[in-house]
């Protein structure tokens, strides 16, 4: 079984918010997907290791796992190149918390090419079609969909900067959950 780019969509999500309790037509909605597709990308994502099951419907990110994944893997299963100008959402380095670390000169910082959007630069595939409407709507989502834009066409140093701050994500996000669950 082949992990698919919404999978990771998916995934993200989860993990940007652990405390809540997702039902998959929750998600599939947050995340402008079907049900069934995103049922399908939790079987798939289990099945890779980087989720796993706890019960009748339940189930989490693994997220070291996840981390690894994102930081060593992604950049080669769905590589991303800079596309022409265009009018979108900022993403990779365009965006906090690359944005104020990163000197980036008015224009150049990628977008996703969406209508809702308020900058303008190098247009760059999202991961996934529906990824810009679920980043407007999350701003959790969209840094972590943003790091891994960085990861998938930064150089080493957006590269480096990206991944401290992915997992610094990811874990203060696992640490929220921790404390919800006690």
């Amino acid at each position: 079984m082949e992990l698919k780019p919404q999978d990771l969509l998916v995934l993200l999500k989860v993990a940007a918010h652990p405390p809540q309790r997702w039902t998959y037509a929750g998600l599939a909605k947050a995340l402008s997907l079907s049900a069934s597709e995103v049922h399908a990308c939790v079987r798939r994502a289990v099945a890779a290791g980087l989720a796993v099951t706890q019960g009748r419907g339940e189930w989490s990110p693994i997220r070291p796992n996840l981390l690894e994944f994102v930081l060593h893997g992604v950049r080669y299963v769905w590589p991303a190149a800079p596309g022409p100008l265009k009018r979108g959402v900022p993403t990779a380095f365009g965006v906090e918390p690359l944005a104020g670390k990163l000197v980036v000169p008015p224009g150049e910082a990628p977008v996703w090419a969406h209508s809702l959007g308020t900058a303008k630069g190098p247009s760059l595939s999202p991961l996934y079609r529906t990824a810009p409407q679920a980043a407007l709507a999350d701003p959790a989502l969209h840094r972590m969909l943003a790091l891994v834009d960085a990861l998938r066409i930064g150089r080493a140093r957006e590269r480096s900067l990206a991944a401290k701050a992915l997992e610094a994500e990811l874990m203060c996000a696992e640490s929220k959950a921790t404390d919800a669950s006690q």
